[in-house]
């Protein structure tokens, strides 16, 4: 795997490679998605779960959440991958937590990047310490919060109000990671999922970990590989068979879109060979890693968002892949002449 870095690398054809999975990856059908009833429930119209591997909610007449089962039968690894919650899918993204028993939710996105909201603030501020989601009828409440450089761990409790039932949820949130960009080691990346597989949230005898960014496809599937094929890399006797483009092309077939570019691609390479000496015992990544947490902290949370609105105000939502906007314009000019 580190030959064939070098060589993409020295050939300039990271795109190019990209471009051939996006190629090869499935089409597969998504028509609860974009049912009518549904349009207010998906952040990106053009980012959509498939039928086939989509998360069923239990509560209501509604069963939709833009959310997808990705599993990985060999490596043991459930993931549930979503978009980040909209102000009126909040309860849902909660309810969803707990019929799935999930333990952990990893986030990759900050709640406001350049400008733009990419996320509702779906779990409490420090000064309020608790919120309830009337829709889904659940109470969750802020226990701790660990700040770190780059990273911030929080402990809370998810009550399901109809219940009275209790449960402990980990809330890992790296908060330096740039929208359609990669984190700036693979050092510091690694120590943050190590941190998430150490919780035990990751592990097979616990609910699918819940992983997100802003559409649940582009750092979120970028975790999601890089973890996978590190615990491959620990199953099988011989590490070069895992080849990182083979489960990325696998892991599409569940949902679309995952890694979002070629950057995000290269990174996924550098992190798993890195990840992969660290596992048989580099010392000098081992040193790497434990200097990441003695960083003073830079991040400063953003100011709280105003009360919630209507997500779309009215008009058609966003498109993630601003191509497709280009499209979706000529389509109506063409339609209006």
């Amino acid at each position: 795997m580190e030959a064939e870095f070098r060589e993409i690398d020295d050939n300039g054809s990271w795109s190019a490679i990209y471009q051939e999975i996006r190629q090869q990856s499935c089409e597969l059908p998504c028509k609860v998605a974009k049912l009518p009833e549904n349009k207010n429930r998906n952040r990106y119209r053009d980012v959509s779960p498939f039928d086939h591997s989509r998360i069923y909610l239990q509560l209501g007449t509604n069963d939709y959440i833009n959310a997808s089962l990705i599993t990985v039968e060999e490596a043991k690894r459930n993931y549930i991958l979503t978009q980040g919650p909209l102000p009126n899918t909040c309860g849902n993204f909660w309810e969803m937590v707990w019929e799935q028993r999930s333990r952990g939710v990893v986030m990759l996105n900050r709640v406001i990047e350049k400008g733009s909201v990419k996320c509702a603030q779906y779990w409490p501020h420090r000064e309020e310490r608790d919120a309830i989601f009337e829709d889904t009828n659940f109470k969750l409440t802020l226990i701790s919060e660990d700040i770190k450089s780059y990273y911030t761990v929080r402990q809370l409790e998810l009550e399901n109000l109809s219940t009275q039932e209790t449960r402990e949820i980990l809330h890992f949130h790296y908060t330096t990671w740039p929208d359609f960009g990669v984190p700036e080691s693979p050092a510091s990346f690694l120590n943050f999922l190590f941190k998430v597989r150490e919780s035990g949230c990751l592990n097979s005898d616990q609910g699918p970990v819940v992983v997100h960014c802003s559409a649940g496809i582009g750092r979120s599937g970028t975790f999601c590989l890089v973890d996978t094929c590190l615990l491959l890399m620990s199953i099988r006797k011989d590490p070069s068979s895992v080849s990182i483009r083979d489960v990325l092309l696998e892991m599409r077939r569940y949902r679309m879109g995952l890694i979002q570019t070629a950057d995000q691609l290269r990174f996924s390479y550098l992190a798993v060979i890195e990840g992969a000496k660290y596992i048989k015992g580099d010392t000098s990544l081992q040193a790497k890693l434990s200097n990441e947490e003695d960083d003073p902290p830079e991040f400063t949370p953003p100011p709280p968002l105003p009360p919630p609105r209507d997500p779309h105000n009215g008009k058609v939502e966003p498109s993630f892949f601003p191509e497709n906007d280009k499209i979706i314009q000529q389509m109506e000019i063409h339609s209006l002449g």
